[in-house]
């Protein structure tokens, strides 16, 4: 085929080669011939010729590599030139930082030394809930309720102030109810008998008081409401028995805030009150009741007082926060009897079929009135027995336990709108609250 080889003088002169077929023509050639091989190497030559600069250049490249071979591989060389140049470009910068590192150590501790810092922050951390344990150790006690000289009940209980002379101590009612006289045990293995200055059932709190000569290490309060869900938590207590498994310490987080969990208040299975309570899933059994839910600097957060009992669940105990208690205790501690609003009923959920069929009702949300007390308020607002109250106010009423709840929101002298049903027709009416004393 023509046009393998080429001497200098045809590209001066402006020879152009047709790169498909290896043809060579001149730009002075104007007429197209029939053959399609001429054809196509007319229409190249147009191609070529749109652009002088290119035409010019690819003459060049053309007479410098000799055939259309060598000018498809010089791209790759083109190629391999950029990829060796960016390889030695990274090469100088990475001398170059470990140069300007090797002489500024300081620009090197602010950049890197955040990690090291990080690391430590974690260890300091785990050595703080060492620290935080020790530092409420011996605030925690032993509780021992006795009756007639026999124990009926044991808990754990903490030291939470100190004032005119006498240590005061919180533990749970449901520790200490049902007997008639109380002990603690210190860690120094010392037990002592405590007063025990008041208690509330719907509270769970009970306040005892050490008047002894022994000094007593306070701990310290914090407050539930600083506390994040996922913070690391731990409790201190005497589960199971206290001669063997006194102080001991499990961990956990915080699970979650604000939980409404129904208990029962009278031992039974029907739940007659809603207490409001952190989720940790440290472990709390039975025997931890009345201690210190605390944060890792060992500061009291919340009181431990029940777990979740179920052969499907784990790892859901809870704690009264601890600001909720202070309330209590403090009322207690200065006399008063916790307060609470008075409609005057007894009552049953609704929901009950027994209860429900003993008064002609299909079982439903509500509380169930059985009876008023005279001349309370229920009675003078007209509640009577079989009405099936749903409504406070805004509230739905859906059992005894959400009504104690919703009712206890209030205090002695507010007026509140009750709804209720009555022989399937729904009616409201208003009443004002008196005290339970």
């Amino acid at each position: 085929m023509e046009g393998n080889n080429y001497n200098q003088n045809s590209i001066s002169s402006h020879n152009v080669i047709s790169p498909s077929k290896g043809v060579r023509e001149t730009t002075s050639t104007t007429t197209t011939t029939s053959t399609p091989r001429t054809t196509t190497v007319n229409t190249t030559v147009n191609t070529v010729r749109t652009n002088d600069a290119y035409d010019n250049n690819y003459v060049e490249i053309y007479g410098n590599y000799g055939n259309y071979n060598n000018f498809n591989k010089s791209p790759i060389k083109m190629i391999i030139i950029i990829v060796v140049i960016a390889i030695l470009a990274i090469l100088v910068c990475m001398v170059s930082m470990i140069l300007i590192f090797k002489s500024n150590p300081e620009l090197t501790q602010n950049l890197f030394g955040n990690v090291n810092r990080s690391e430590s922050v974690v260890t300091i951390t785990d050595e703080g809930i060492a620290e935080g344990v020790k530092k409420i150790y011996d605030s925690v006690v032993v509780v021992k309720t006795y009756n007639r000289d026999n124990v009926i009940a044991t808990g754990t209980g903490f030291v939470y102030k100190f004032e005119n002379n006498k240590y005061y101590l919180m533990t749970n009612h449901h520790v200490i109810t049902g007997g008639d006289s109380v002990g603690v045990r210190f860690t120094s293995g010392d037990e002592y008998k405590v007063s025990v200055v008041g208690s509330d059932k719907y509270a769970d709190i009970a306040v005892l008081a050490y008047t002894g000569s022994v000094k007593l290490q306070v701990a310290e309060i914090s407050n539930s409401d600083n506390m994040r869900v996922g913070d690391t938590v731990f409790a201190i207590g005497a589960p199971l028995d206290s001669d063997i498994y006194s102080w001991s310490v499990t961990r956990g987080i915080l699970s979650g805030k604000d939980r409404l969990v129904e208990v029962s208040t009278s031992h039974n299975n029907t739940s007659d009150w809603i207490m409001r309570v952190m989720q940790t899933d440290a472990a709390i059994n039975s025997g931890n009741s009345g201690g210190p839910l605390c944060n890792v600097n060992g500061q009291v957060i919340g009181v431990t007082n029940m777990k979740l009992v179920n052969s499907g669940v784990e790892g859901m105990g809870f704690a009264i926060p601890v600001e909720d208690a202070l309330t209590y205790a403090d009322a207690l501690v200065s006399g008063k009897d916790v307060s609470r609003p008075f409609i005057g009923i007894s009552m049953v959920d609704a929901n009950d079929r027994v209860s429900a069929a003993r008064y002609g009702i299909s079982p439903r949300k509500g509380a169930i009135v059985e009876n008023t007390s005279p001349n309370s308020p229920a009675e003078r607002a007209g509640l009577r027995t079989g009405d099936v109250i749903i409504g406070m106010n805004d509230d739905e009423i859906v059992s005894v336990a959400s009504l104690r709840y919703n009712l206890y929101k209030y205090k002695a002298g507010d007026t509140i709108m009750i709804t209720y049903m009555r022989n399937n027709q729904k009616h409201t009416t208003n009443l004002t609250l008196t005290s339970n004393n």
